[in-house]
């Protein structure tokens, strides 16, 4: 993610080096051209950042393959948005400086403001208030964003709001961008991020986002298999077009509320029925066992996502590794190997729970894990003391042995796998995980 990020980055700033290498020295003082060129770079760089964001914000399943599953486009939009609220915040203190300069330097060497009249003054006129007060927004929805106990049926309403803010932002950049950007690379490159922005805020301005991926359903079963854990049972109508294990879908059953992103706990047996484990990790998902009955409505989004079974290396050594509710994607691909058990892959399968006894997913992965010979199941239950670390993964195994590790699981719990498998393997680690964060 940080990678593409930094080369999107890197486009932008040589695409405005080119640009300043191309002015003709003028009478302008070193401050003031600082101030001037860094307010230029800024700008570039956060309505680049939000154009990126904005499109990334569509879910386009074309780009699912080049970035890694729509987990990590997710990933991609959240990161591009923050940077994006950096480089705006610093965009509006570059501006904000200018007192400061005349303070300390005076106005000789003061760039000269280009000379426009008429239509094209008052459009700059009105796209610097315009912006101004959409960079306020901005900055209070990222905060809003990155504030997780802010209750997410909420976030979600207000989250609509960043097209318009996007659409304000472009009009901003397009009107005060310098008149000489639009015969270089700059200008083009400009041009190209504004058009595709503007594009990905209607598709989500008139509610197309993932529209032609939603296929109706109905509830067919619900229960609690454990006090914390919902088991819902959909069947969804003939537009379904069928996913694979290991994939994800946004389930909605409230139009307020919106759609969350549950892993689909099933394979495809081809009768168009998907099941899936939610745990209650907020009040929506507290809540959804009393407010969900058989026989109720559904829509279903997707499928999305690569973290899928046909993706591994039959090469190296399998290590699946999962924490809590993580187990959810290595069900569906236990589901699906119990059809041809004899093609089933040689695979250690860790499961990391708190409490065995009252874990509803030991049974089930044990009967699973039965009728496949080739796996190996090792239940990790930490309140007995037996906490699965990287040394116990890195003890087996044979020396120079390539390795693969699919974790799903709790974010601080696979950074330390990763990190301790890495140092004990080296280039001979290839560590795969889920890694989707609606905020």
């Amino acid at each position: 993610m940080f990678p593409i990020l930094s080369a999107f980055l890197i486009v932008l700033t040589l695409a405005w080096g080119l640009n300043v290498a191309a002015l003709e020295g003028g009478t302008a003082s070193l401050p003031w051209l600082i101030r001037e060129q860094g307010l230029y770079l800024s700008g570039l760089l956060a309505i680049g950042l939000m154009s990126l964001a904005m499109v990334l914000a569509t879910r386009p399943v074309v780009l699912e393959r080049p970035l890694g599953g729509m987990d990590r486009i997710f990933r991609l939009h959240k990161w591009a948005g923050i940077l994006a609220a950096v480089f705006a915040a610093l965009h509006w203190l570059i501006e904000m400086s200018d007192d400061v300069i005349k303070a300390v330097y005076g106005r000789v060497g003061r760039p000269n403001e280009a000379e426009v009249s008429g239509l094209l003054e008052s459009l700059r006129d009105a796209g610097e208030e315009l912006g101004e007060f959409a960079i306020y927004l901005v900055l209070a929805l990222v905060v809003l964003s990155l504030w997780k106990r802010f209750p997410y049926k909420f976030w979600r309403h207000l989250h609509r709001a960043m097209p318009l803010l996007y659409l304000l932002l472009a009009f901003h950049a397009a009107v005060l961008a310098p008149l000489d950007y639009w015969t270089q690379p700059v200008g083009v490159l400009l041009a190209v991020l504004l058009a595709s922005g503007v594009v990905a805020s209607g598709v989500a301005l008139g509610g197309r986002i993932g529209r032609d991926r939603r296929v109706k359903g109905v509830v067919i079963a619900v229960s609690s298999p454990a006090a914390d854990v919902t088991e819902l049972v959909c069947r969804l109508g003939g537009d379904w077009r069928g996913h694979r294990a290991g994939q994800f879908a946004f389930v909605g059953f409230d139009r307020f509320e919106g759609s969350h992103p549950f892993t689909i706990a099933s394979a495809d047996h081809g009768d168009r029925t998907l099941t899936f484990q939610i745990k209650a990790l907020g009040d929506y998902t507290r809540q959804l066992a009393s407010r969900i009955a058989v026989g109720q409505a559904v829509t279903v989004e997707g499928p999305y996502g690569r973290f899928v079974l046909d993706r591994h290396d039959r090469k190296a050594r399998q290590i699946w590794v999962a924490g809590g509710i993580g187990i959810t994607p290595f069900l569906a691909w236990l589901d699906e190997m119990r059809a041809e058990p004899a093609s089933a892959p040689q695979v250690e399968l860790h499961y990391s729970t708190r409490g065995t006894p009252h874990d509803p997913f030991v049974a089930r992965l044990q009967s699973l894990c039965a009728a496949l010979p080739s796996v190996a199941l090792h239940i990790h239950d930490s309140s007995a003391g037996a906490t699965l670390t990287p040394d116990t993964l890195a003890g087996a195994g044979r020396p120079g042995q390539r390795a693969e590790v699919w974790f799903c699981g709790p974010r601080g719990f696979g950074d330390q796998l990763n990190a301790g498998l890495a140092r004990a393997w080296g280039g001979r680690l290839r560590f795969r995980r889920e890694a989707f964060d609606m905020r």
